[in-house]
């Protein structure tokens, strides 16, 4: 088990942003993170990668509790957020290779993840100069850089032109190959149907059912629209809240 969520709550004020939330991530499953606007998947992907407190609960990272050992924690996780926080005046192998460097890597393994999202060209450009695209890949780039146990990618994939995207599937899949547990938020159902291992569909804060294995499997024989059939059977359509 590379990553641990129990009991996790999250209020801002008296609304519950997370409640009560609880799974386990394994290394060499690639999960998604399904569910409406406003369901909490954001703000569970930030508290994953210690950027929020939660008011409730505990996460563990390589068997370390976030809480009482954040930085050694911190290390072993890549968080890509939305929209990418990238260091602007950095060229983008510097930007890269910086995040590298603090997880113990060097710039060789910024260069090797930038080539394999297709980013070499481009390597030497300022971070403020590129497009929304670019900036997305960038983000995964520096979130999958280095000894990572855990990726937490928010909305990633969106905006990615064809190639991208089929370069940042591929990535995703050889970085969960090596033995790192990735959890993703996306609305892009046609491309999580290529990838994933497990869905996790959360709402209202809650855990609203999590399918693995042999489940993910049968579910994905149905055909292109199986995983959002079932995500609309489980999830009312309640319009913002």
């Amino acid at each position: 088990m590379i990553a641990s969520v129990s009991n996790l709550s999250i209020h801002y004020g008296k609304r519950a942003a997370v409640d009560g939330l609880s799974f386990d991530l394994h290394g060499g499953e690639i999960t998604l993170l399904l569910g409406p606007n406003g369901a909490g998947k954001s703000t569970t992907l930030a508290a994953m990668a210690g950027a929020v407190l939660p008011s409730a609960g505990t996460i563990t990272v390589g068997g370390e509790d976030l809480a009482t050992a954040p930085r050694s924690a911190r290390r072993k996780v890549g968080f890509a957020d939305q929209p990418p926080a990238l260091y602007e005046y950095f060229t983008v192998v510097e930007h890269v290779g910086f995040v590298a460097e603090a997880r113990g890597a060097d710039v060789a393994a910024a260069e090797r993840v930038l080539a394999d999202l297709g980013l070499a060209k481009i390597a030497g450009r300022p971070c403020r100069e590129l497009s929304f695209g670019m900036r997305q890949r960038v983000g995964l780039a520096a979130a999958l850089v280095g000894p990572i146990e855990l990726a937490l990618l928010d909305e990633t994939l969106n905006g990615l032109d064809p190639h991208a995207s089929r370069a940042a599937r591929a990535t995703l899949r050889a970085t969960a190959d090596r033995g790192a547990a990735i959890l993703m938020s996306t609305h892009l159902l046609g491309v999580a149907e290529r990838m994933c291992d497990r869905i996790l569909l959360v709402d209202k804060g809650k855990l609203v059912a999590d399918r693995r294995g042999d489940d993910v499997k049968a579910l994905l024989a149905q055909g292109p629209a199986a995983v959002e059939e079932l995500y609309v059977s489980l999830i009312a359509d309640e319009g913002p809240t």
